[in-house]
């Protein structure tokens, strides 16, 4: 696993670069991102921004499993994941997940599955500020009915 494949920063990143970088390939047929962002309301609360936490080097270890997982499901090109952490905005991106493949239906069901492996077993804590105050959030039962379908 390339260390460059997976990050973990306060830093925003650029979708242009980060999609530039893996369709470069001429044997490259489909690219496909996901960009989750800071959204303004969850589960009924009406949310005005997120703190993420991680632990560092166990946060990468779980992204590079999942990630190889990926790689022996799908016929895989290029593959990359840049997680946010610190205190964010909303509107603020969150999650960068890119994948290249020769072909589509490969590139969209990996990054369908790093999505979803990602939001229910790489350990991120999130909180959430709302007009109530702050509270961690727990995970919810849609993400991980989301991932045991890739079991």
């Amino acid at each position: 696993m390339n260390s460059d494949m997976i990050k973990i920063q306060t830093e925003d990143f650029d979708l242009a670069a980060e999609y530039a970088a893996l369709g470069k390939s001429h044997s490259t047929g489909a690219v496909v991102t996901f960009i989750g962002k800071v959204r303004d309301f969850n589960q009924g609360d009406n949310v005005s921004g997120l703190t993420l936490e991680h632990y560092p080097g166990m946060t990468e270890k779980s992204l590079s499993k999942i990630l190889v997982e990926a790689e022996t499901r799908w016929s895989i090109q290029g593959v990359k994941v840049i997680h946010r952490v610190g205190e964010l905005a909303l509107g603020d991106q969150i999650v960068f997940v890119g994948v290249a493949s020769m072909h589509r239906g490969d590139a969209f069901q990996a990054c369908e599955f790093i999505m979803d492996y990602l939001k229910t077993q790489a350990p991120f804590w999130k909180k959430e500020a709302t007009e109530d105050g702050s509270h961690w959030v727990d995970a919810r039962e849609t993400d991980t009915t989301a991932a045991d379908r890739w079991k």
